[in-house]
């Protein structure tokens, strides 16, 4: 038998029935006033509801950024082609890789002898960046640009590569970087995912899943495939013949049930998720068709890009559904080019010349294209953009005319989201080899991508398994050039 303070038992609430259902009546509406200030974001972090995981939270320190699209290309780009001129490559083409002992070092499978680039590297912007004729349109915006030319990773197979440029880690059952984000921030729009994944149309990379998974988070955190082609979300719209009203009273029926077996599993996410996803696809009859009809947006915009071509429309619709996305408070979303196997991707086992004018010919323009609507919209300050592969490529040929797997040093890019642009940080070796200044681990650039959300990377943590799990393991390194601060 409980015990009961006698002092409070002895002030009953109310006289008379009538004071009762006064008093019990003010606190129903207490409670529903409380819910919609709650919403409003009125009582800051402390008074969230914990059965609403995608509840917009306060991040720990002020940053623009709100939202993050993520521009992923699935094979691995070739850093020398793109990013990171070397003339000492071309000055020693056909030679093997001079070094001595670093020939061990950098030991690589079927090494083969140096390949020089046949791209041409020129400066852009007030910034002078050096971008390869590649990207002709995104050379545009170098101003806006923060090229890491330093990056490594530790795995030099595409599944563990992905896996760990996704969610931290070589291996599955970890959580993703969009997890990451919405566990962090949530999101800012009930009616839509907080976290949405837009494949190629060629098909998704390998691992598939896990890529976009909330690993041993709760399942609300998983991101939420999107169609790359036609309707992006099928069977939104119920069949004709169920009114609102009935298809109201069937998910009320069918929450009661669950609720009732979710009580007896409280740790059964994958249920509450469902539960949860049953109410957001509900709510997406309304909001989801107007946010995903391209059709409303002006011929000049869907030309801005390239809707109008064959070339570049599959991304740049991907480009552009992201851009309605974060606006109307996605919180992340990203964007894959590439799919399936071979030169399907960026895989450019065989020519990569011929494989990246393909990939670069289909991105350039849409990606530049995000980075003019978002900007002339107002929201690029609010939007972090980051581009990125798996790996890189090695400055050796293979075949002739391709280029190996290599995560010794290659390089990614952010734009937007408050970062000061128009700068290279970190450098590879004199070939394009390996990073050897101002290295940035994938760890790192997780780091920095939190960081400019207004995310700690050190204090994001989830208690999984006997100890508190980070997206940067036990590393990551903050960049002060990226705010425009000298490194200390």
């Amino acid at each position: 038998m409980p015990h009961f303070n006698q002092t409070v038992m002895s002030a009953p609430c109310g006289r008379t029935r009538r004071e009762f259902l006064w008093e019990a009546g003010g606190g129903f509406a207490g409670m529903a006033l409380t819910a919609m200030l709650d919403h409003d974001h009125f009582f800051g972090t402390s008074a969230q509801a914990a059965t609403d995981p995608l509840s917009a939270r306060n991040s720990h320190f002020h940053r623009p950024a709100k939202a993050c699209i993520c521009l992923f290309m699935y094979g691995g780009p070739s850093q020398v082609d793109l990013f990171d001129p070397k003339p000492e490559l071309t000055r020693f083409h056909g030679q093997a890789m001079p070094g001595g002992d670093k020939d061990r070092l950098f030991r690589v499978r079927n090494p083969g002898t140096l390949l020089a680039s046949s791209r041409k590297f020129s400066q852009h912007g007030d910034s002078g960046l050096e971008i390869s004729d590649l990207f002709p349109n995104l050379s545009r915006h170098a101003d806006d640009m923060v090229i890491f030319r330093g990056s490594y990773a530790d795995s030099f197979a595409h599944g563990s590569g992905l896996l760990q440029m996704n969610t931290g880690m070589v291996r599955q059952g970890f959580p993703s970087l969009g997890s990451w984000v919405t566990y962090g921030l949530g999101s800012e729009n009930r009616n839509l995912p907080g976290y949405v994944v837009l494949l190629d149309h060629r098909g998704g990379p390998i691992n598939g899943p896990p890529n976009w998974s909330s690993g041993f988070m709760p399942a609300g955190f998983q991101g939420t495939q999107f169609r790359a082609s036609g309707e992006p979300i099928l069977n939104l719209q119920p069949p004709s013949a169920v009114s609102p009203e009935q298809q109201r009273g069937q998910l009320e029926l069918l929450g009661r049930f669950n609720q009732k077996y979710s009580a007896g599993s409280p740790r059964n996410t994958e249920l509450q998720a469902r539960i949860a996803s049953y109410e957001l696809a509900y709510r997406m009859q309304s909001h989801a068709p107007r946010a995903v009809d391209l059709s409303r947006e002006t011929q000049q915009t869907q030309r801005l890009y390239g809707l109008d071509s064959d070339r570049t429309k599959q991304f740049g619709r991907r480009c552009l559904l992201a851009r309605r996305l974060v606006e109307r408070g996605v919180r992340f979303v990203q964007i894959y080019s590439g799919g399936g196997h071979g030169d399907d991707t960026w895989d450019a086992h065989g020519d990569v010349n011929k494989n990246h004018e393909t990939h670069c010919g289909a991105t350039d323009l849409p990606i530049a294209g995000l980075l003019s609507d978002l900007k002339q919209r107002g929201l690029l300050d609010e939007t972090l953009v980051f581009w990125t592969g798996e790996f890189g490529r090695t400055p050796t040929g293979q075949g002739g005319k391709g280029r190996d797997h290599s995560p010794r040093g290659f390089s990614t890019w952010m734009a937007g989201g408050g970062l000061r642009g128009g700068q290279a940080i970190g450098a590879t070796d004199d070939f394009g080899f390996a990073a050897v200044e101002n290295k940035t681990h994938v760890n790192d650039l997780h780091a920095n991508m939190l960081h400019m959300m207004g995310l700690d990377h050190e204090k994001l943590t989830y208690f999984h398994d006997g100890r508190e799990h980070r997206l940067t393991n036990v590393s990551g390194r903050i960049l002060p050039e990226l705010t425009g601060r000298s490194p200390a």
